[in-house]
């Protein structure tokens, strides 16, 4: 194994621990974002709608769905872990989270994913430090 596929796969194993101590899903669970932004003054409820509605996706699936604000560096989470609706938030100090384009829609991402856009990495394109020039 090279040295620049030890260190990522070194990242992408933080990133993974890192959403699973922080959130305890199982590894079925789907991750969605809504694309655009949306109001952050809205809670359990208006997500839930937003979930349904927009989405289209059952907000007590067990599924992952995340929003974020117009400012660019608030996000907010919610899920149903079958006794009721979870409330995660996130707010950014510098800079902002990565986000789809603003059309109208949903975006399927993994929980590696999820935590690189947690931690402010751009989780759409990770870039590899190094790479070999040629084999032997």
């Amino acid at each position: 194994m090279w040295s620049g596929d030890r260190q990522r796969a070194d990242q992408e194993r933080h990133c993974r621990s890192a959403i699973e101590a922080m959130i305890p899903v199982p590894a079925s669970t789907k991750v969605w974002l809504a694309s655009g932004v949306t109001d952050m003054r809205k809670g359990f409820n208006g997500l839930s709608m937003l979930a349904q509605d927009a989405l289209e996706q059952d907000p007590f699936s067990g599924h992952l769905f995340v929003f974020r604000g117009r400012r660019g560096d608030l996000v907010k989470i919610i899920w149903w872990d079958g006794q009721g609706a979870c409330l995660f938030s996130k707010r950014l100090e510098r800079g902002r989270f990565v986000w789809p384009s603003p059309i109208k829609g949903k975006v399927a991402i993994t929980s590696a994913q999820l935590a690189m856009l947690l931690e402010g990495i751009d989780w759409r394109a990770p870039v590899r430090t190094w790479r070999p020039l040629k084999a032997g």
